[in-house]
């Protein structure tokens, strides 16, 4: 190898190592100075650049929220001094909280829209539908085999007001169980007379009066769904942010069409609740502009977000109401709860229970 070819990889290494300066190549007084370019000043944003926000971009306010604005959200919530902050209403409100799809948060919507309510002076009652007690669960309310539920009512004609159990630490809250006996009340409701309305005319006997009634249906167009479309006025829908929750969303709506042509005149869809929203993604955003231009004025302007202590809240029998006051999952479902009361018939919140 020539000199030539030993020499030129280190040419090469010398170039890329910064070099030491030499005492020659130190400036000095004595010596021209040295220009000195002036290194640009940070851009201002302007106000309107200021002012826009992706939603993409969680604020710190959202995300992070100071201890001061949390204590507070917390104290509003829970609303120790047991006022009536939220509307009631004129007459018993039966909701159904219904869609076939599972995993799209009826029975988390249920329990912390009931349990909202019940902190800010409404009279409420949950009728656990599904089989799987999950409402049953987040309330903290026994629902082992033997403990008289929701199917002694359907197929035993028990009355509701020997079923229903008081929730342990909230006052104006009732919960009629669910245990694993319903899952046959499907197959033994089919040669009962008149099999669809056997809750609603548990919910009539009833001798107490209630502000709302909520019905955490199964994921499924069976009987029990029926049965509530049946006894219910109402009609709330969750939906995930997602394209499979509305896919079947157009069979929902026409089983919900049949039954108010057959069984139920007064049944009504009244309130679309957008669930589980990642704003990280623009698939939430497609969805929920979806169902904004379809269904309109129905749809909350509360929108739940995924939040871990959601998911959480169940573990230790507590709906997020109770479990993490301040956190934006809570925070949500509040919003949306007295959006679903200022929507209904209002009356003076000054009424006593």
């Amino acid at each position: 190898m020539s000199p030539g070819r030993r020499n030129a990889p280190a040419a090469r290494t010398d170039s890329a190592v910064p070099q030491q300066p030499t005492p020659d190549s130190v400036p000095d007084a004595t010596r021209d100075p040295v220009p000195v370019t002036e290194t640009p000043a940070p851009s201002v944003a302007s106000p309107a650049e200021d002012a826009y926000v992706s939603r993409e971009t969680p604020t710190r306010e959202e995300d992070d929220p100071p201890l001061a604005m949390e204590a507070m959200r917390a104290v509003q919530i829970l609303n120790p001094s047991g006022e009536v902050t939220m509307p009631r209403p004129e007459r018993t409100r039966v909701m159904c909280v219904a869609n076939q799809k599972g995993g799209v948060g009826k029975t988390t919507t249920t329990v912390n829209l009931a349990v909202a309510l019940a902190l800010h002076g409404n009279r409420v009652l949950v009728v656990d539908l599904d089989p799987q007690g999950n409402a049953s669960t987040g309330l903290n309310v026994p629902h082992h085999t033997g403990v008289p539920d929701v199917y002694d009512c359907l197929i035993n004609s028990v009355p509701l007001e020997e079923v229903a159990q008081g929730v342990e630490g909230i006052p104006n809250l009732w919960c009629v169980p669910a245990t694993i006996d319903l899952a046959g009340a499907e197959i033994e409701l089919v040669s009962v007379v008149a099999r669809e309305s056997r809750l609603v005319r548990a919910i009539d006997a009833y001798p107490g009066h209630f502000d709302y009634v909520f019905i955490d249906c199964p994921p499924s167009l069976g009987l029990l769904t029926v049965n509530a479309l049946v006894a219910a006025q109402e009609v709330l829908i969750p939906i995930q942010c997602e394209y499979y929750a509305l896919e079947g969303l157009n069979q929902l709506i026409n089983n919900i069409n049949l039954v108010r042509q057959h069984l139920n005149p007064r049944l009504d869809v009244s309130t679309i609740l957008l669930t589980m929203y990642d704003r990280r993604t623009r698939l939430a955003d497609a969805v929920e502009q979806d169902v904004r231009n379809h269904f309109g004025d129905k749809v909350l302007q509360a929108v739940i977000p995924r939040n871990v202590r959601v998911s959480e809240a169940p573990s230790y029998g507590q709906s997020v109401m109770t479990y993490d006051p301040g956190s934006r999952g809570a925070t949500s479902y509040f919003e949306a709860a007295q959006e679903i009361a200022e929507r209904g018939i209002k009356e003076p919140v000054s009424r006593n229970a």
